[in-house]
């Protein structure tokens, strides 16, 4: 055998074994992506579930407060309908839910019997649980998408990500609120 031939034929499973450990990568993190938004699903699913009871257990010493429940009950339907809709969509929806949930929060603190009520202190208990455990999914998240991203984006994946389908993926953000900062004021008046 040709020494000329056995080096094309070593190269050429060179370059096959590099391509397959590529594609394999790329699919490794397309694939945690997958069970990080899999996370996120089951973190909202939980904070859907609490959401009625909450409205529930309120609903009587809130009577004239019904606007409130209504936007809280419009921004839940709102957020379950958005799920299919993919991270940017279902994003802004859970935020319009944490606004309206925040004015639930706010018009709670106005009525004592309500405040000191077992059940609804148990429900915004688990509820806080929840968004917390929902921001922790959201950074395993975008972490993962992160890394993903710039796996396909970068040389020389980016010349085979394309070709196989390997698509960029859409972060889940958090509400806007988030991202500002908030001021301190220690001065001493």
């Amino acid at each position: 055998m040709d020494i000329g031939l056995i080096v094309v034929i070593a190269i050429v499973v060179i370059a096959i074994l590099f391509v397959v450990s590529l594609y394999n990568g790329l699919v490794t993190r397309r694939n945690r992506i997958d069970e990080a938004w899999a996370q996120i699903e089951v973190q909202l699913k939980r904070r859907h579930d609490l959401i009625p009871n909450l409205v529930n257990a309120v609903k009587g010493y809130m009577g004239f407060e019904q606007d409130v429940l209504l936007r809280v009950t419009q921004a839940r339907a709102n957020a379950v309908a958005a799920g299919a809709q993919g991270p940017a969509q279902q994003a802004q929806a859970e935020n319009v839910l944490t606004g309206a949930l925040r004015s639930l929060f706010a018009v709670v603190e106005n009525y004592p019997d309500l405040k000191a009520n077992q059940n609804v202190l148990q429900l915004q208990e688990e509820l806080t649980t929840t968004e917390n455990q929902i921001s922790f999914s959201r950074q395993h998240y975008n972490a993962t998408v992160l890394d993903y991203n710039n796996s396909i984006q970068t040389v020389p994946a980016t010349f085979i990500a394309g070709n196989f389908g390997f698509l960029k993926r859409e972060f889940f953000d958090a509400e806007p609120e988030a991202a500002a900062v908030p001021s301190v004021d220690l001065s001493l008046r």
